[in-house]
């Protein structure tokens, strides 16, 4: 007489996942991609305080950092600070510091296509 063999009893297999839940996440994966990369794009330099200040005239700003890569805030004109100038001028669109003439310093400023050049008079203390 013989026995029959005992069964062995197979591994249960992780029900798959439907074809649309697969493919719906990896759109949401993309969307997501997508508004980040836009947000880092268009807003965090205006969160981090790396865009340009685009002052306007009687508004005064203290410029530090190197020369080749200035840093500008807005201040108070009576504050006192050091390095602090008043804007004179404003010319948009451009570059161009010599608009600003030999009696001022000029500041070029670029954040994407915003451009312009601030013309500053130093604020005696």
């Amino acid at each position: 007489m013989t026995t029959p063999a005992p069964s062995v009893p197979q591994p249960a297999s992780a029900p798959e996942a439907p074809k649309s839940k697969k493919a719906l996440k990896k759109i949401g994966g993309i969307v997501v991609a997508i508004v980040v990369a836009v947000a880092l794009k268009l807003g965090l330099p205006y969160l981090t305080g790396d865009a340009p200040v685009h002052a306007k005239v009687g508004e005064c700003v203290v410029v530090t950092g190197a020369e080749n890569d200035p840093k500008v805030d807005t201040a108070d004109c009576s504050s006192g600070k050091a390095d602090l100038y008043k804007v004179e001028k404003v010319f948009e669109d451009t570059f161009d510091l010599e608009k600003c003439g030999a009696e001022l310093s000029a500041l070029a400023q670029q954040l994407d296509s915003d451009k312009f050049v601030l013309c500053l008079s130093e604020v005696k203390k």
